[in-house]
């Protein structure tokens, strides 16, 4: 299998992620923006698993998000923003990411996950980012997207997210009443950035969940079922990395062990680390250097063939129909 790391020099124009929102969950199920191409619905129709009220924090959702008007090409979008299990981050990693894949054709779809800051430690957030994956899937004819050509993104806490969803995954069951649960929560191609890998760890030289969240005690066994490198299988997803050496907030040494779990499991992987950067760096930021990350994640699209039209799914391109010849002038 075909592995790359690129290591990038860059250099750092800026030291932090001032800037980046962190915004409470609140996508509003049914509100009414189909005009622009957004919609948002429950993950559940009902309560979700596990629920603790119905306010906007109990109530996992994903937004949808149209391509760009006659660049459907067939392909989708997961979005995990980060934000630590405590929020999410937007714009910076959620609607700037979906509007980055909407201009090339993707359907993208934006997860409102639940957060362990308001009562949802893992594996509640899991679920919810299994339900979404499947529901992208079981409705891909509606959406007019290939069901296998769904790639999961996310960053940091999303990224963490994303990558446990691509190595834990739910099969689907054939026979459920709920057609959503008939199909398989595996997305077909995973990228993280700058994704907190090491999440669950002891260690509090650098951010650690147990000790955010209050679970030292408990740590060594949620390691043992929260990291992702430790599920990586030869059924993972192929997979881009994108982290920078000088992260403060999250290690790079956590993208190099998935990576080198990736390697030893027959994964096909990419993998660009830039020398400077800090968390949170989103598209690059206006940054000369990390600038050209997102350069990197569209030809290796293209290597996938994400950005190759499928006929067979959205139709023939407006640019490529026939003319007709009897239509009035």
């Amino acid at each position: 299998m075909k592995h790359v790391l690129a290591l990038a020099i860059g250099s750092c124009l800026w030291c932090s992620s001032a800037g980046a929102q962190m915004v409470q969950p609140c996508a509003t199920p049914g509100t009414n923006n189909a005009f622009l191409g957004i919609k948002t619905i429950r993950l559940w129709p009902g309560d979700a698993p596990q629920a603790k009220g119905d306010k906007c924090e109990d109530v996992p959702t994903i937004t949808e998000i149209d391509p760009q008007f006659g660049m459907a090409n067939g392909s989708a979008v997961v979005i995990f923003p980060g934000g630590g299990y405590r929020s999410l981050t937007s714009p910076l990693e959620s609607r700037e990411i979906a509007d980055w894949f909407a201009v090339r054709g993707f359907k993208a779809f934006v997860v409102s996950y639940r957060l362990a800051s308001h009562g949802y430690p893992l594996p509640v957030p899991l679920l919810d980012a299994q339900r979404a994956l499947q529901t992208v899937r079981a409705h891909a004819s509606d959406y007019h997207i290939g069901p296998n050509r769904i790639v999961a993104i996310g960053f940091s806490a999303g990224g963490h997210l994303a990558a446990l969803a691509a190595t834990q995954v739910l099969p689907g069951t054939p026979g459920a009443q709920d057609a959503v649960e008939r199909v398989s929560s595996r997305p077909d191609y995973l990228v993280l950035g700058y994704a907190w890998i090491g999440a669950i760890s002891s260690d509090t030289s650098h951010l650690s969940y147990c000790k955010a969240f209050n679970f030292m005690d408990q740590c060594e066994a949620l390691r043992r079922a929260y990291s992702p490198d430790l599920f990586v299988t030869k059924d993972t997803p192929p997979t881009f990395i994108y982290h920078t050496y000088n992260d403060q907030t999250v290690p790079v040494e956590q993208s190099l062990r998935f990576y080198d779990a990736l390697l030893k499991a027959g994964v096909p992987a990419e993998m660009h680390l830039f020398a400077s950067g800090p968390h949170g760096s989103g598209l690059g930021r206006g940054d000369p250097a990390l600038d050209q990350w997102p350069g990197l994640l569209e030809a290796w699209l293209r290597a996938q063939g994400l950005l190759t039209v499928d006929t067979s799914i959205v139709g023939i391109p407006p640019w490529e129909r026939p003319r007709r010849t009897d239509a009035p002038k």
